[in-house]
């Protein structure tokens, strides 16, 4: 599995350590990571609101499998990253939210608080959390005897979205400022984690012509 990291200008700072712990657990699991937001306060200035823009370009070109991000208290991110089709965020705040959203829900994207909570200890508590995202078969529903009646409602929470969302997706990216998106992209790491892994031409072609 290719899980993306992206990081705000709130919690950049905090890319090193957060990256470590992700590496730690993803890497032995035979997963690859690719550090796509900010690695530092200095790095390409985002936001919470890039962040889905990123997010939904990686996984709808199928860059990536699965996305981590966050904020300062993960809300913004969560709801930025479930605003765009094809993306699926649950909130995290501690590792019974991973092992429950991966058994569950079975979706595509993690928002984590990297500032309410974060504390001493708080590496031991987003390792955890990564332990519990990416260990094991997902999917099989908690409890076990609840398994049936959960993945049906996941399936049919994708189609209302879906439905929702009318639009063709490139549609709802070219429906917002372009100055965005334009902005989401400009990343050194994002547009290599992008290029190299995207694998639908079309959003290929419509990124290259914001660049």
């Amino acid at each position: 599995m290719k899980i993306a990291l992206m990081m705000e200008n709130s919690q950049a700072a905090k890319n090193k350590t957060v990256l470590n712990e992700l590496v730690s657990v993803a890497e032995p699991l035979g997963h690859s990571v690719f550090n796509v937001g900010m690695s530092d306060e200095h790095d390409h200035h985002l936001t919470y609101i890039h962040l889905g823009i990123q997010a939904s370009l990686l996984l709808n070109s199928q860059a990536v499998d699965f996305v981590v991000a966050g904020c300062g208290t993960g809300q913004g991110a969560m709801m930025s990253l479930n605003l765009h089709p094809g993306v699926v965020c649950g909130y995290c705040l501690d590792p019974s939210d991973a092992f429950l959203f991966n058994q569950i829900n079975n979706g595509n994207a993690l928002a984590l608080a990297f500032a309410k909570g974060y504390g001493w200890g708080a590496e031991l508590n987003v390792r955890y959390i990564f332990e519990k995202a990416f260990v094991g078969e997902r999917g099989q529903g908690y409890p076990l005897e609840r398994k049936e009646p959960q993945v049906r409602n996941a399936a049919i929470l994708n189609e209302v979205k879906a439905a929702i969302v009318k639009n063709d997706y490139l549609d709802t990216l070219r429906s917002i400022d372009q100055e965005l998106v334009r902005t989401a992209i400009q990343g050194e790491r994002f547009q290599k984690s992008f290029f190299e892994n995207c694998q639908n031409k079309e959003i290929e072609q419509y990124v290259r012509s914001l660049l």
